[in-house]
């Protein structure tokens, strides 16, 4: 029988918002709900911001850092946990107590999913994720499959909750998992207590008592100085009944005085003490935290609280162990833990080390603290002692050394240390290397010459030595780990960031010395080979990563293949065939790098010289020739980098000048065309040269024009400026383009003296003509070439459309009957011409960019009167040519309709005019024949359709239609096809529109064709809409859908009602499905699509129909009935899941219930209700457990399926936060954060006896 631990009744047992804090086997408790909201202010980005985008999916989690003790990550709130988990992990008694109950009496996580299998989760997952923290080499672990085992969401996950309510609820859900186990008296045997509240009658010494169990004290905060004057007041002090306020006493039988007291009856091996920091203030009515200092020791004498005062003292004496900290607010905050590592697990003397050093030399305290921290000379001489007296490859050694520690030197070392070659230079006393620098081994004579280090050596041994009597403190921040002092607890007496649970254990309590510094103690074997297991991936995954990580992609450029022109060195071949790709790992010299060149390039010559190149929009430029042998990351090569190969001197008989002096560099040059006068705009011609950024613009305008000539540069203004030519002064043009600010790109106008007298230079500005040069480009539409003809005509905003034409036609050298029989059409990206722009239209009211392209066409441009409208003709509208036309504004629909009739070469009266929508949906119909396009406000640019058919009547429905195949996969694609063609010719039959576009079809699970759309009035019966509009004998034979975004939704079922009362408005699609015999569903039919799946493979055979009565019950328990007699198969032998297409999941069905809470109500197990939601149209998978052991009921196209959902997810999640961080920046209000509401902490645990 489970008991029911109260908390020590007091006034200040109450929390904040007056629900008063209880402990019970229920599992569900409501406290401080999310009170406590994750703060993360203090933090740094790259842990709790943005998350840091990887390289590689793949890349394996970061090894433990130099404590020796693993984190734990951080799902988005739940540091709280994070607190409590490490608290218990260093707990031996607990850890080890959980460790010895065995998979005999847990169970298998791989049997979780079996149906009626009772697998006891929780305490399975705690067991492992202990497990992997004593033992896995990351640097912080994830509860993630813990915290689903608690059946929580992504959304409890998000939300914080208090640290105290979840220690009292994980201990009742491991209580209640427990159950009928070794192990079901953990919890008591560690940590129950026993309080007895005692009152004394005056008169005749009667004495009244009441005993209350307890898990944790919680004790008062407000008005106290620290834990021991709380204790005091709760077990020393009495109370007095007297005057007012007497006591009824039982054996007296009347009112007496009396004196009210309690003391600690039994004392639990650990004693959890929760503070009560939060309270609420009645006369401001809000919450606050106690901040004031509250003090509490590190060894405590609980004897003067004790009824029972006659034993030993050290019975009596506990020790701190942990404390969880609270950083924050009531509404907000964060939680870490300090604790003391009682089995010495962590490397704590890394602190220790730090302290000496700083001690020894204040002067350098920032550099020791870092470099002292992890040294990596003891694992480099141990590497090297296992060679005795052998050289090494340095490379070899770094791989050892990646061996070793499971790390490579690049990753941990280098920012810190160097190359690893520099660090073996550096320490010579200890390592000799070669003369040439590539090998390695221990030098001799290290010991005698290097006294100095020995005494340092001895110095910190002796500080090591001297505390080690202290005890060893770790500050567990989630991920971060780090080795703290006991005297840094004092500073969490008070303030924002203070104590808010101590943890203390009897000091009598001994650990075996095989404990001591042993992660492996008494872990369960098979945990052991789990964690072995993990660690050999781990390591083998990091050394496979670390070797992509030193690799690099370099591009040799062969002389050979090149020539220098125009200053700058162009391929002769095509690219491929010109560059050579070479992966080559960093780690390797440049000696490596030429001798693997060298190979490549049998037939070599002469010298062979690497250079450092770097392709230019002009060409190829060499930068600097690489030397030396040091390893390649080291001079400089990155990954992608170009490699010229050459003699070092000439290419191809031409001296090569190189360096960033003799850079080339691109620019476009623009020249005055003629004489435009009488026009806005001058007409530019513009090339491309280039130049040396060592030339001078002398030189520049000299080799363009005449050397009295004079340059433009082209500079912005203010951000509401345009552009701005400003003449370049005659003292400017002996400097060199990169003085002058002139890069790849820069556009300079050269004007020789001719050009000068036709333009206004003033106060060293180009004022004839600013910010309105622009250009555009004309394609001639007007006759077939055989090759595309295309011009660029240089404008103005000002400059009218019909002179831009004119200009086109004369540069095509077009004839001249075009001029008065040509418009200019503006061509979109997807290359259709659009409307006709006015004659009479500036480029600025066209709205026209900058490099727009036109269609010079046949036909005159339409007025400021006139419509240019495309039409389609029929209802297949994506297949039917579109067709232009213009009209007069004020044009009637049915004048308008008999144009486009004619010109589409169409007569007869069964045609009316619809208006397409941009998505090229058809779109409502025109139905007043008689208004003006105007007066419906029809514009350029439209698209109308000429669909067949009189105009349909008001209260008329058209409503698209779905043709519904599921067994295509069987009867073949050609049968599928012939059906839809029936069904196509009998809606045409009675002049219905039907679609004919072959490329509308969606083939899933199923198959689905787009037929076309029926019109039919809404007050007609639903089997009206299936024997008339479809030609079938009977409404039996046809099932009518609903769909949503080309899903099946809603089975309509009842055939004497009116469509209107069904909902299906216009925009309604229904999917049409065929049944080969008839069927007539009732209200309480419901029809699933049931799937069995292929023993042996992760995929189903073809689904069938089948029809379940749900009028007695729609249990789980009913359906595995109904699917087992299906089948003919034992009821115990199928499992069968619910497939939801579009998350790409399937969930169980299974009959075993867990009980949520004692205290909530019992929910209805009918499937129609959540999770499983069950309607019609569902599809459900079936296993045979006779053929097929899996319980896996995914698919590959489930896995296919989730990868692109997961991308997708964090593309928009990026892109979120990326526009909250802009929103946040350029928002000048400070964001008021609303406080969620509460919302209760639970854990889901399954019945078990």
């Amino acid at each position: 029988m489970t008991k029911d631990y109260n908390s020590q009744c007091s006034p200040e047992s109450t929390a904040p918002g007056g629900s008063k804090a209880t402990f019970g086997s229920c599992c569900k408790f409501t406290m401080f709900g999310d009170l406590f909201d994750e703060d993360f202010s203090f933090l740094s980005i790259n842990q709790y911001g943005k998350p840091k985008l990887k390289l590689k999916d793949a890349e394996p989690p970061l090894p433990r850092e130099n404590t020796n003790i693993s984190g734990i990550r951080n799902q988005g709130g739940t540091c709280y946990l994070n607190s409590l988990l490490q608290t218990l992990l260093f707990t031996p008694e607990f850890r080890e107590a959980l460790f010895s109950i065995g998979p005999e009496e847990l169970g298998s996580l791989e049997d979780s999913n079996k149906p009626d299998s009772k697998v006891r989760i929780i305490p399975l997952q705690l067991q492992r994720l202990f497990a992997q923290l004593l033992l896995l080499d990351q640097q912080a672990a994830s509860t993630t499959d813990l915290t689903d085992s608690f059946g929580w969401n992504s959304d409890e996950e998000m939300r914080q909750h208090d640290v105290q309510e979840l220690n009292r609820i994980l201990f009742s859900a491991l209580e209640t998992s427990l159950v009928g186990t070794s192990g079901h008296n953990l919890i008591n045997q560690l940590y129950h207590g026993i309080v007895v509240n005692q009152v004394i009658c005056k008169e005749c010494k009667n004495v009244s008592e009441r005993q209350e169990d307890f898990l944790d004290l919680t004790v008062a905060v407000k008005g106290v100085s620290g834990l021991e004057e709380a204790l005091c007041n709760m077990y020393v002090e009495e109370e007095h009944f007297e005057k007012d306020n007497l006591y009824r006493c039982g054996a007296c039988s009347k009112l007496v005085e009396a004196t009210k007291s309690a003391k600690l009856r039994k004392l639990p091996p650990f004693l959890t003490v929760s503070l009560l920091r939060f309270n609420f203030d009645f006369e401001k009515c809000e919450r606050y935290k106690e901040t004031r200092c509250y003090t509490f020791p590190v060894r405590i004498n609980l004897k003067p609280f004790c009824e029972q005062t006659e034993l030993d003292d050290f019975e009596y004496i506990y020790e701190l162990f942990s404390v969880i900290i609270h950083k924050g607010g009531c509404y907000g905050g964060h939680y870490h833990v300090y604790i003391r590592d009682i089995d010495e697990l962590g490397n704590w003397q890394v602190l220790v080390e730090e302290s000496y050093l700083n001690d020894e030399n204040e002067d350098l305290k920032d550099t020791e603290n870092t470099q002292e921290k992890e040294n990596p000379l003891p694992i480099l001489k141990n590497i090297l002692s296992e060679e005795g007296s052998t050289e090494i490859a340095v490379d070899q050694l770094a791989q050892k050394f990646l061996e070793k520690n499971g790390v490579s030197w690049n990753k941990k070392y280098r920012k810190q240390y160097g190359p690893i070659r520099k660090y073996l230079q550096t320490h010579s006393q200890v390592f000799l290397l070669t003369s040439d620098e590539r090998k390695v081994k221990m030098n001799d004579q290290s010991h005698p010459q290097n006294d100095s280090v020995n005494m340092t050596s001895e110095k910190t041994s002796t500080a090591i030595m001297g505390h080690s009597s202290e005890s060893h403190w770790f500050d567990l921040n989630d991920s971060k780990v780090q080795p703290i002092k006991e005297k840094e607890i004092e500073k969490q007496f008070q303030g924002n960031e203070s104590a808010y649970m101590l943890f203390y254990r009897k000091s009598q309590m001994t650990r075996p010395s095989e404990a001591r510094g042993n992660p492996r103690y008494r872990v369960p074997s098979h945990l052991l080979n789990e964690m072995d297991a993990a660690n050999l991936r781990l390591q083998k995954r990091r050394a496979e990563c670390n070797l992509v990580d030193n690799n690099i992609d370099l591009h040799l450029h062969i002389h050979s293949r090149y020539k220098l022109y125009n200053g700058a060195l162009h391929p002769l071949l095509p690219q491929k065939e010109s560059v050579l790709d070479l992966t080559i790992d960093k780690r390797q010299t440049l000696g490596d790098l030429q001798q693997l060149v060298f190979q490549l390039l049998e037939f070599w010559e002469g010298d062979l010289v690497l250079s450092l190149a770097k392709r230019l929009p002009a060409g190829l430029h060499i930068y600097q020739t690489l030397e030396g042998d040091s390893a390649l990351s080291d001079i400089g090569l990155f990954d992608g980098a170009d490699i010229f190969v050459w003699n070092g001197k000439e290419v191809d008989g031409v001296e090569v000048q190189t360096g960033i002096d003799h850079e080339p560099v691109l620019i476009n040059v623009l020249h005055l065309a003629g004489h435009n006068e009488g026009r806005r705009g001058q007409q530019f011609i513009e090339s491309q040269h280039v130049f040396s950024f060592s030339s001078n613009l002398r030189t520049v305008c000299e080799t363009l024009t005449s050397p009295k000539g004079i340059i433009l540069k082209n500079h912005s203004g203010s951000e509401k400026e345009t552009e701005k030519w400003k003449v370049i002064p005659e003292e400017d043009m002996k400097k060199t383009l990169r003085n002058i600010g002139l890069t790849d790109g820069s556009s300079i106008l050269v004007l020789d003296s001719h050009d000068q007298s036709m333009v206004n230079v003033a106060g060293g500005n180009l004022t004839s003509f600013t910010h309105d040069i622009s250009w555009l480009q004309v394609k001639n539409f007007c006759r077939l070439e055989p090759e595309e003809v295309q011009v660029k005509i240089t404008a103005t905003i000002e400059t009218m459309m019909a002179d831009i034409r004119l200009k086109a036609i004369e540069e095509m050298q077009l004839e001249k009957e075009l001029v008065n029989n040509t418009c200019l059409r503006p061509i979109n990206r997807n290359g259709k011409l659009l409307c006709p722009v006015p004659e009479d239209y500036t480029v600025k009211e066209a709205e026209l960019k900058m490099g727009s392209l036109l269609g010079l066409c046949f036909g005159k441009a339409p007025t400021a009167t006139q419509l240019f409208l495309y039409f389609l003709v029929g209802h297949d509208l994506h297949s039917s040519p579109e067709m232009e036309i213009v009209v007069e504004e004020n044009t009637s629909v049915k004048e308008c309709l008999n144009l486009m009739l004619k010109k589409a070469g169409l007569a007869g009266n069964s045609w009316h005019l619809r208006k397409i929508e941009w998505c090229y949906d058809d779109g409502k119909a025109l139905n007043e024949e008689d208004a003006t396009l105007k007066e419906l406000n029809i514009c350029s640019g439209d698209t109308l359709n000429v669909a067949e058919g009189k105009l349909p009547p008001k209260g008329f429905l058209k409503i698209p239609v779905w043709w519904y195949n599921l067994f295509s996969q069987l009867v073949g694609r050609r049968n599928m096809q012939d059906q839809v063609n029936c069904i196509s010719n009998n809606m045409g039959a009675l002049g219905l529109s039907a679609s004919g576009d072959s490329s509308t079809f969606i083939q899933s699970e199923v198959d689905r064709y787009y037929v076309g759309s029926i019109e039919i009035s809404e007050e007609a019966f639903l089997e009206d809409l299936k024997i008339q509009e479809f030609s079938v004998p009977l409404p039996e034979f046809l099932r009518v859908w609903t769909m949503e975004n080309k899903h099946l939704c809603k089975l309509l079922r009842n055939n004497k009602q009116q469509l209107h009362e069904l909902k299906l408005g216009s925009r309604t699609e229904i999917c049409i499905e065929l049944l080969h015999k008839e069927e007539n569903l009732g209200p309480k039919d419901l029809l699933l699509r049931v799937q069995m799946g292929i023993p042996g493979e992760r995929d189903y055979y073809h689904p069938v129909d089948l029809i379940w009565d749900i009028s007695k019950e729609c249990t789980a328990s009913a359906l595995r009935q109904r699917i087992a007699a299906y089948y003919s198969l034992p009821v115990e032998k199928i499992e069968i899941a619910k497939y939801f297409p579009d998350k790409f999941e399937w969930m169980p069905i299974s009959s075993w219930t867990q009980q949520v809470s004692k205290r909530k109500k019992k929910k209805s197990d009918s499937l129609q209700m959540g999770p499983y939601s069950l309607k019609d149209g569902d599809i459900v998978g079936v296993k045979n457990l006779l053929l097929d052991g899996s319980k896996d009921f995914s698919t590959v196209k489930d896995d296919i399926g989730k990868q692109m959902q997961k991308k997708l997810a964090e593309d928009k999640t990026r892109t979120k936060q990326t526009d909250c961080v802009q929103n946040d920046s350029f928002s000048g209000r400070k964001v008021t954060k609303h406080h969620r509401p509460e919302v209760a902490l639970s854990i889901s645990v399954g019945v078990f006896s």
